[in-house]
């Protein structure tokens, strides 16, 4: 079931993040909706100039980081479909 929210924001900054998310292909509503839903799975306001990584991001990085170092799930540069191929397949 779906329900109506209403929001009060500057006209310049609701023509400015349609803009933005008419770019990315999405709906304004699809924006605050992915919004809402980080907000209520996270149970954090993040306010910040700065990018950052969310919980998720970093501890796949940190996976990634851990395979770096012990040389593990590595695969030098793919130039050729075939070479995809036998990767995948090799797993």
């Amino acid at each position: 079931m779906r329900t109506i929210v209403n929001v009060k924001t500057e006209i310049n900054l609701k023509i400015a993040a349609q803009k933005v998310a008419e770019e990315l292909g999405l709906s304004l509503s699809t924006v605050i909706n992915a919004y809402l839903k980080q907000f209520v799975r996270d149970g954090e306001l993040r306010v910040s100039i700065a990018p950052q990584m969310s919980r998720q991001l970093e501890k796949l990085l940190s996976h990634v980081e851990y395979d770096i170092q012990r040389g593990r799930n590595l695969y030098g540069k793919v130039r050729l479909k075939k070479d995809i191929d036998a990767y995948f397949n090799s797993l």
